[in-house]
Formats: C-alpha cells, sequence, structure tokens
C-alpha cells in the first residue's frame, strides 16, 4: 500500500530555530545510527520512519558509516524515500556526515578534502539525491589542517551538494575555530552534534557557551545513552537489547550494579513526574534553550511514540534539577 503521509503531522511537534540560520529543525529528530541497516528488518524501518514523519519530525540523520554494514543505512534510507517518500522531499531535512572508517587505504577516513568530498559523493548515490541539507564533519582530524576540512564543507555547499554544514564531537576551541574559518569562506556553521545525555556531560564545560556565542545550533546523539536510559535494563540486559548485540558500542560490561541502582532512582523521580525514564531523560537535554533538538533511535515505533511524549513535560524545577545531580553524582 502507497504511503500516504498523516494531514495533522505538524499540530503537535515543537519546531526549534536552529542557532541564527532560518532553518527550524523539530525538537526530536529519528538517528539513523542502529537500526535501520542490513541486519536489521526492513519493513520495521520503514514503519519507524513513517511513524516518525506522520508526528511532525522533519530531520532524519545519517552517515555514511552507520549500518552495518557501513552505508547500508544510507541505502535503506534511499530506497524508502524513493519508494514512498520521494513527495515529501522538500518537508525533509537529511543529514549525512564522513569521518570515520568507511573505506581502506589512507582516504578512507578522517578530515582530509580528498576523503570528506569523495564521501559525500558516495552517500548521495546510495541515497539517490541531488544533495542533503546538512553536512558534517565526523570528527576533527588532528592531522589535518583544520583550515582544508572546513574548505571541503564550503566547497561541498558551493557546489551544491550541501545546504548547510554542520561539525560533530570537536571540542570547544576547536569549535570556535572552525566557526570562524567557515564564516570567513561564507557559508557558516550552522549546527553541532555532540553526545550528550544525563551520563555524558562534556558539553557544559565551554561547548554550549561557543555555539551560543557563534550562533550555531545543537542537536545532541546519544541522550539515553544508547538506551541505558530508558526502563530497558532496570532488571538487567534483556536478550533483546543493545547491549546483548555481538556489534555496536554498548557493551554488557557497561552495565554495573551501582549503573543499574543509579537508573532504578531515576526512574522512580520519572514516574512522580508522570513520565517514563526515557521521556525524563529527553525532557532533561531540552531544557537547556542552547539544545535545538535531540536525536533518537528506535527499533519499534512504539519506542518513537514514547520518546516524543518527553514534549508534554519538559519543565524541571530546581529542586528536582538537584535531586537528579545527586543521583548522577551517587
Amino acid at each position: 500500500m502507497r504511503y500516504t503521509a498523516d494531514k495533522n503531522r505538524y499540530k503537535e511537534m515543537m519546531y526549534n530555530r536552529c542557532g541564527n540560520s532560518g532553518l527550524l529543525l523539530p525538537a526530536v529528530s529519528l538517528g539513523l545510527w542502529h537500526n535501520f541497516g542490513h541486519v536489521d528488518h526492513y519493513d520495521t524501518a520503514r514503519e519507524v520512519l513513517f511513524t516518525a514523519f506522520d508526528h511532525g519530525i522533519t530531520h532524519f540523520d545519517l552517515a555514511n558509516n552507520y549500518g552495518p554494514p557501513p552505508g547500508s543505512a544510507e541505502e535503506n534510507f534511499g530506497k524508502i524515500l524513493r519508494n514512498d517518500l520521494s513527495a515529501y522531499r522538500d518537508e525533509m531535512i537529511i543529514s549525512t556526515k564522513a569521518g570515520y572508517l568507511m573505506w581502506d587505504g589512507p582516504y578512507g577516513e578522517w578530515g582530509s578534502r580528498k576523503y570528506l568530498l569523495a564521501s559525500l559523493n558516495q552517500s548521495l548515490k546510495r541515497m539517490g539525491l541531488e544533495y542533503v541539507d546538512i553536512f558534517y564533519s565526523h570528527r576533527f582530524d588532528p592531522d589535518t589542517p583544520i583550515e582544508e576540512t572546513m574548505g571541503a564543507l564550503a566547497t561541498a555547499v558551493h557546489q551544491g551538494k550541501a545546504l548547510y554544514v554542520g561539525i560533530s564531537n570537536y571540542d570547544a576551541e576547536t569549535t570556535r575555530k572552525a566557526a570562524e574559518i567557515l564564516e570567513s569562506l561564507g557559508t557558516p556553521c550552522l549546527i553541532h552534534q555532540p553526545k550528550y545525555s544525563m551520563l555524558e556531560r562534556w558539553v557544559e564545560k565551554g561547548l554550549l557557551d561557543v555555539l551560543e556565542e557563534k550562533g550555531i545550533g545543537c542537536i545532541t546523539y546519544s541522550p539515553l545513552a544508547q538506551g541505558l536510559l530508558t526502563d530497558k535494563y532496570l532488571n538487567g540486559i534483556p536478550e533483546n537489547s543493545r547491549a546483548a548485540k555481538p556489534h555496536g558500542f554498548l557493551r554488557k560490561s557497561a552495565i554495573t550494579d551501582d549503573l543499574i541502582r543509579m537508573l532504578r532512582k531515576l526512574n522512580n523521580m520519572a514516574k512522580d513526574r508522570g513520565q517514563s525514564l526515557a521521556q525524563m531523560a529527553l525532557s532533561w537535554v531540552l531544557k537547556d534553550p542552547r539544545i535545538t533538538s535531540v536525536l533518537v533511535g528506535a527499533r519499534y515505533k512504539e519506542q518513537l511514540l514514547d520518546s516524543l511524549q518527553c514534549l508534554e513535560k519538559t519543565g524541571f524545577s530546581t529542586d528536582e534539577l538537584e535531586v537528579i545531580d545527586s543521583y548522577l553524582a551517587g
């Protein structure tokens, strides 16, 4: 059956301006880091994408190496876009990145002009697109002049292969320098994508201040700490969980007794707020006005629908924030 988008899809979603740009992003965006590779179920991935778009999620975040295998998330997204969503392309923000290992040899990772522009061309082919809305440098390359990396991003815009550019996983001072170079090239840095959650708070030590100063948006990945900040691990490691998978970044060894005790405390607090733990964790990230959007992943549409309920309660009292900090401090 051919997909037709829900006519009411824009009524409930909150949209935030991305830095000083003219672009609005949904407060919740869909990340395709996991669950959209060739190892995953295609029809389920398709259903998640439809559910996202039907609920006002217009931003779909990818990277060249997402899968597994690398590239397969872009291939599957491109197939779904071509077969089901092509009529809605101009209602979407599609982003991709390059920086991590993608192919063999000296030109298959990091931040050279050769790698970034070759990777972008490959990503466009995999997705069947003429351009992406946002193209990122996925990580800082200490062995390539930052002027070269930023120059490659600017070239992508000048060639019409990207509308905006961003950076990911850059520290505060490198972000400042990157933003100044891009500004001098006439291609402002639109957005920064860092890891940020209750369990990963490094962005509070200077990066968010730089983004505010430079008028750069911020979209956070792993706001649920790859599923740790959900009710999934409150009683150990389920067989179908991300930590139980042979691939991926979340290891069984990370699920310690101390972590489980802390998660249970946070879960009880979420219940007192009338939220699930996942909803509270997302609300906690969005409480900062410098955060444009949070990236969520979802294996099933029910997980996505649960996450979207975070928008119903994004405020926290001072007492609540202090209690959360005490739990996190142990």
